[in-house]
């Protein structure tokens, strides 16, 4: 790694030197704005790759004709289809309890999960829900709400035969604010529900508040409702919520038309690649062509600092990680315990943008694929996405498929462009998570519910190949090739306690 100074004088030495002593003389350089921003001095770091052998071999890499055909080959029809109906007819209550406010943290995924189960717990209290508060995001700084983010008259024209939604609460009741719960105890907030609470615990705790005062506010909600011993209509509710209730607004989906439009037809944005080169492509791979996979790059700052693994970026990426992990989680990072071996070999490490194109080559993705990054911000910035980008110089993303005008009503607002990676996503031949996290288990169940193919990174199995270095590219991969058999989008019954919203079979699902 080398510091590169304006002065042409200064050796090595010094330079190495005045790089370990800034934590001491400069910490402000290492403690972030806020959690989205990424402190200056990490951003000057542009690692070498790790598994430069691979590297080669991948770059050279040649892929048969039938390899393409059987990667891009859709899902075989699995045995489960989508419930269209529910077991038995949803009906709304003569006399509404009263108004149901929640107010969700978290990203938009998380938000789309709480969401779901808030207007399930609406039903089991026959409540009136009122649009959820979505709360400002503290590591995005995103201020978006409901209405900015999901068509709002969709959402309730799909639910109006299953419960009550209003927009706002009536005059009666306007004093029920966000701000009005954050100024001290109030009767009406219900901040003590327990994570995966059961139907019984809001009947016991939740009703007797909408039956004294009309209204209940409950905050904190994500993760507030149990996912087992609840009824079969109940858990529909769930599907239908998640499945068809949510969609996003008209300009959210039509900026994802349009980038799926030029992903699919690479000669309409002619300006961003050659011509040539792209009909070259074309003629090479028919399986591939109109075809693109989307890679969702879970790699922000935030991840790699709370892994506690190493990323490759030498001492001063260690203290800038370190630095940052204590200003934001105080020492409560529990994987600090363990060396990088043992958090790689147990798969508890974030693939670098290097190793997930590793692995998406050793897949059989050639220079060829079409790859749709869908991300925030990379820790590293370019540097880091740089040896990606060689093994796939096709890769696009939001700012290179649309103009700065397509995109200006998204700018800056991180749960909308969240929500355009979203739809995108849904939409692509092939979906690919590096790291599991709420996106990666969003679109594994929004994918396994359509049937479509989305490759689930084996972790452990990567962990322990990447600390392998003897490894030659045709042992790497046929054991990643291997070790992904059965992890492209096989439906997987939900077991108990896990989440319907990544496992939607057999409840959102029906044989047949």
């Amino acid at each position: 790694m080398r510091l590169y100074h304006r002065s042409s004088h200064r050796s090595g030495t010094m330079a190495g030197v005045f790089l370990l002593l800034l934590p001491i003389f400069f910490p402000s350089l290492f403690t972030p704005l806020s959690h989205a921003s990424p402190s200056i001095f990490s951003e000057w770091n542009a690692p070498k790759p790790r598994h430069s052998r691979l590297l080669k071999s991948a770059l050279q890499r040649q892929t048969s004709s039938e390899e393409q055909s059987d990667l891009w080959m859709p899902l075989p029809y699995q045995g489960w289809k989508p419930c269209s109906e529910s077991v038995i007819a949803s009906t709304l209550p003569e006399k509404s309890e009263g108004y149901i406010q929640v107010f969700l943290d978290g990203g938009l995924n998380q938000q789309r999960m709480a969401i779901c189960d808030a207007v399930v717990v609406a039903k089991i209290l026959n409540a009136t829900l009122v649009i959820p508060h979505l709360e400002v995001n503290p590591v995005w700084q995103d201020s978006s709400t409901f209405k900015d983010i999901f068509d709002v008259g969709h959402f309730i024209n799909v639910l109006k035969d299953d419960i009550v939604i209003v927009k706002e609460l009536p005059d009666e009741f306007s004093w029920s604010t966000r701000e009005y719960y954050a100024t001290a105890v109030r009767h009406t907030r219900i901040k003590t529900a327990p994570v995966h609470a059961s139907t019984n615990w809001y009947l016991d705790n939740v009703l007797p508040v909408l039956q004294s005062y009309g209204i209940a506010a409950i905050a904190p909600f994500s993760h507030r409702l149990t996912f087992d011993n609840l009824p079969k209509y109940l858990q529909h509710l769930r599907c239908k919520v998640n499945f068809q209730a949510l969609v996003f607004v008209p300009h959210v989906r039509n900026l994802g038309d349009v980038l799926i439009n030029r992903l699919r037809d690479p000669s309409s944005k002619g300006n961003m690649v050659g011509r040539n080169y792209l009909r070259e492509v074309s003629e090479k791979y028919k399986q591939g062509a109109g075809k693109f996979v989307v890679l969702h790059l879970r790699f922000d700052k935030d991840m790699a600092a709370h892994s506690a693994c190493d990323f490759g970026g030498g001492k001063a990426e260690k203290l800038a990680l370190a630095k940052y992990r204590q200003v934001i989680w105080q020492g409560r990072v529990l994987n600090s315990q363990f060396t990088d071996e043992e958090l790689r070999s147990q798969g508890r490490c974030p693939l670098t943008p290097e190793e997930i194109g590793l692995l998406l080559a050793a897949l059989g993705f050639d220079n060829s694929t079409r790859l749709y990054l869908a991300s925030h911000k990379v820790y590293g910035g370019e540097a880091r996405i740089s040896t990606l980008r060689s093994l796939f110089p096709l890769m696009e993303d939001k700012k290179s498929l649309a103009s700065s005008d397509e995109r200006a009503l998204i700018k800056g607002k991180a749960s909308l462009l969240a929500a355009v990676d979203y739809y995108v996503s849904m939409h692509s031949d092939i979906f690919i998570s590096a790291s599991p996290g709420n996106m990666h288990n969003a679109m594994v169940g929004h994918r396994t519910y359509y049937n479509l193919k989305t490759i689930r990174p084996n972790m452990a199995l990567l962990g322990q190949l990447f600390l392998n270095k003897t490894l030659s590219w045709p042992e790497f991969k046929e054991a990643v090739v291997e070790g992904h058999k059965n992890r492209q989008g096989q439906i997987r019954l939900r077991k108990p306690n896990q989440s319907l919203y990544t496992y939607p079979a057999p409840d959102c699902m029906c044989q047949g």
